[in-house]
């Protein structure tokens, strides 16, 4: 079978993230349920799974931390179960231009996520998948660095211009060039991270959200936060 969908989302969109450590998972979404632009569930809470691409010198986390104008993130992602045959994973450029990013996504063939798993392995995964040319020359130079996972909660307002996920139970693993084990790993159980989304028509009404919003704004994403808990920039 080839798996040759392509889901991309070529329109620009704004992304503000809150850590807030202080509070429990319950009592943010209680919070969230009653913020004035009435947030609502719109899908099941599940678990999100990505290995993060960097090159050698790990390009993409130092443009990050600098505040690079132009900054990529290069993921493949699926959901629920963290090991063995991931049927549906989905290969995700993540591309920001200051604040405003925009994701261009493609299937990939199911794989398998073990103590076998390896940079050659996922490579040829990709270079069978079918995308673009130009997608797939990348991971000449790319490697798989970072393995993360989190559990993920989904809200939007009632007039459905603004998406809030709540993220807990985050976990990193650090991915070797040959067999992994996974053993070199990192949780953290007590910080959540809220994400607002909206698309760049809303940047001027934006601001009512997030004034009712009273956690603290940061810039450093889930990748930058786990290369960093496992030391892998060191």
């Amino acid at each position: 079978m080839v798996y040759n969908t392509e889901r991309a989302v070529n329109n620009y969109r704004f992304e503000r993230k809150f850590s807030i450590p202080e509070l429990s998972v319950h009592e943010v979404d209680d919070f969230v349920k009653k913020h004035p632009s009435m947030f609502y569930e719109i899908f099941h809470t599940r678990f999100v799974n990505n290995i993060y691409f960097d090159s050698v010198d790990l390009q993409n986390y130092y443009d990050s931390i600098h505040g690079s104008s132009y900054r990529v993130k290069i993921r493949i992602r699926w959901y629920d179960e963290l090991f063995g045959e991931i049927k549906k994973p989905v290969l995700e450029l993540k591309i920001k231009e200051g604040i405003t990013g925009r994701k261009l996504s493609f299937s990939v063939k199911p794989f398998v996520l073990d103590k076998n798993f390896s940079a050659k392995k996922i490579r040829d995964i990709l270079f069978e998948s079918e995308m673009p040319a130009e997608i797939k020359y990348r991971f000449n130079y790319l490697f798989p660095v970072l393995l993360n996972r989190y559990k993920r909660k989904y809200f939007q307002s009632s007039d459905r211009k603004f998406r809030i996920t709540l993220d807990n139970d985050l976990s990193f693993h650090r991915i070797n060039i040959l067999n992994n084990n996974f053993l070199d790993n990192h949780t953290d159980y007590q910080n959540i991270v809220l994400e607002l989304k909206y698309d760049h028509l809303f940047e001027t009404t934006a601001e009512h959200v997030t004034n009712s919003l009273p956690f603290r704004l940061v810039r450093s994403s889930k990748y930058v936060v786990g290369i960093e808990r496992l030391s892998v920039c060191s």
